[in-house]
């Protein structure tokens, strides 16, 4: 089997040519003793880590998977000599803040670490995920006492983070969730209840686990507005730092899953454990979106992973095999068949945009934490509102498609062990599940930042694209995408208005073209990004380089974009038959 190799070049180009990351911060001085050099070298450093590390556990954790006796889950072998390695080389604290023993480097640079990490091994890093999810969250809401006793050994990854959100009741819809907490005394709660699908919630890796848990207090008011959000650790904390005994936190059982088998997804009970308030009594949602913003982001990039790693794969196999005959009747290899082709090509055309897509996210991410200006960390909180569950739910679906189409070209040694296509299949698909389904990413989309919007946040990435749009082309694969994206944009913004125009009166079955829309949106940002990567190709890379980005960037225009048009048509056709249909006929 094929290793992983950090597309390097890739990451670097967008980095320093697409996105000038060094000029974009030049404002924002928390930043100011890093440069493109030192990128370089950690991303450099971090395809290392991947590569002879992660990859070579990833089938054998995948086949172990995690082990279950007696409330204890074991990871699989390797995982705990690797997690120790991941944090001696400083990986969990890469995007922390100095305060708390972070090395304050930019969510930028900690995105595309991100993709090297779950390309090389999902499962593995998907502990780490959520650590920097309830980091974040406590980081933003959490009080001084708490940061400072919790944060530092979560940024040495000593103790790990954990999201209590589902009940099995409830699943998506959290108002109505039965987890409780009762105040013991001031600052401390009792939380009781069960939480299902808690990925990292008991593993053997870590010294502690921070559990941040949704629970209702008694005289909270009805659905989500009554839900507050609790620290609950599984050890308790003494005031030094030092753990204390073991709270009422205990893992029931673990789940038995198509994929991502190396993460420990549990069942987590709470029988009176002590908890201490995050942020605001019932505005435990509030302060939950920041993990789950920031979640949504990271398991979109895991599919981004999960569609390079295919394409590596894919494209090795393809490049060794022989099967057929070319033109001149001689032996072929399949990367000569034009279906084969189709297939690999696909894959760039997505993987490449949405690596840029996420890159710009990290960077609007670090824009509303730490630029000077407000307007422009304002604008940056509302491109990343809108952008998320655009780059979840599409990431994740294009990842998806991606890894299909890699079991596809292996024909049946993709269907068997040995390639490892199979695998990542199987992993990519609970990313267009958890942290929302993609089906709820795109009613969040349609419905709340657009038919609903009353800050205008379409307008701001509008503006964006069309000052691409105005900027010299470089190449004539440039020029043609330019016309085909200013004709794209054009039915775009005019379906947006046609829904905003029908959803009063047609809401609920014009909700049946959410997830079209959100395709069209994501196609639309692709178009976008391959115009920007295009415009931007120069002499610091190679001409081959130069070729390879042509070359996708043609077969997006006319293969791939095109859909836009499908998608609009589609939208305006009505879902009658969706929604008024009686139940039993579906």
């Amino acid at each position: 089997m094929s290793s992983y190799l950090a597309p390097l070049d890739e990451m670097n180009f967008l980095l320093n040519q697409v996105f000038s990351i060094q000029n974009s911060y030049e404002k924002i001085g928390d930043f100011s003793e890093f440069d493109e050099e030192l990128y370089k070298a950690i991303l450099e450093e971090a395809g290392k880590f991947a590569q002879n590390v992660l990859f070579p556990i990833n089938r054998s954790g995948d086949e172990e998977g995690c082990q279950f006796d007696n409330g204890l889950v074991k990871t699989p072998q390797g995982f705990k000599e690797a997690y120790q390695e991941f944090c001696l080389t400083g990986w969990p604290s890469t995007s922390g803040d100095p305060e708390y023993g972070g090395q304050g480097l930019p969510k930028a640079i900690h995105v595309l670490v991100e993709e090297i990490m779950y390309s090389a091994n999902t499962s593995f890093y998907l502990y780490s995920s959520l650590t920097n999810g309830a980091y974040q969250a406590i980081h933003a809401h959490g009080s001084d006492e708490l940061k400072s006793l919790y944060l530092p050994p979560m940024l040495e990854g000593r103790w790990s983070g954990a999201m209590g959100l589902t009940e099995s009741h409830a699943g998506s819809d959290l108002g109505i969730i039965k987890t409780k907490a009762i105040e013991s005394e001031p600052g401390k709660y009792k939380i009781s209840g069960t939480k299902i699908f808690i990925t990292g919630g008991e593993q053997d890796m870590v010294e502690n686990i921070v559990h941040l848990v949704l629970a209702k207090l008694p005289d909270a008011p009805e659905g989500p507005k009554g839900i507050s959000l609790f620290l609950v650790p599984k050890i308790k904390v003494n005031a030094d730092g030092s753990l204390g005994e073991t709270n009422n936190v205990s893992c029931g059982s673990i789940e038995h899953k198509m994929g991502i088998k190396g993460s420990a997804t549990c069942v987590m009970n709470f029988d009176e454990a002590e908890g201490y308030l995050i942020g605001e009594v019932n505005k435990g949602l509030f302060a939950m979106f920041t993990m789950m913003n920031l979640e949504r982001l990271s398991i979109g990039i895991q599919g981004i992973g999960l569609a390079e790693t295919s394409y590596q794969l894919s494209k090795s196999y393809a490049l060794e095999r022989t099967q057929g005959r070319n033109s001149q009747g001689q032996a072929a290899k399949i990367i000569e068949h034009t279906d084969i082709r189709r297939m690999l090509l696909s894959q760039r055309s997505y993987t490449e945009p949405s690596r840029a897509l996420a890159l710009f996210m990290g960077m609007q991410v670090d824009i509303q934490y730490h630029h000077p200006d407000q307007g422009e960390r304002q604008k940056a909180s509302q491109l990343m509102a809108l952008l998320t569950p655009i780059a979840k739910a599409f990431f994740t679906d294009k990842g998806y498609e991606a890894c299909n189409h890699g079991v596809q070209v292996l024909g049946g040694h993709g269907y068997i062990r040995e390639w490892g296509l199979e695998q990542l299949v199987r992993d990519a698909k609970i990313a267009q599940i958890y942290e929302g389904t993609n089906g709820i990413q795109a009613q969040d989309l349609l419905v709340r930042k657009v038919c609903l919007d009353k800050q205008g946040l379409l307008s701001n990435l509008y503006q964006i694209i069309e000052e691409e749009l105005k900027n010299d082309t470089r190449c004539s694969q440039a020029e043609v995408l330019n016309s085909a994206l200013s004709q794209s944009l054009h039915d775009f913004k005019d379906t947006t208005e046609w829904l905003k125009d029908n959803f009063v009166q047609r809401g609920y079955e014009i909700q049946g073209c959410a997830v079209d829309y959100l395709h069209a949106a994501g196609h639309i940002i692709c178009g976008w990004l391959w115009l920007k990567m295009l415009n931007n190709l120069n002499e610091n890379v190679s001409d081959e380089f130069v070729d390879r980005k042509k070359l996708a960037a043609e077969f997006f225009t006319h293969q791939c974009f095109p859909l836009v048009k499908v998608f609009c048509e589609q939208i305006k056709s009505g879902y009658q038959s969706t929604s008024n249909a009686r139940n039993d006929l579906i």
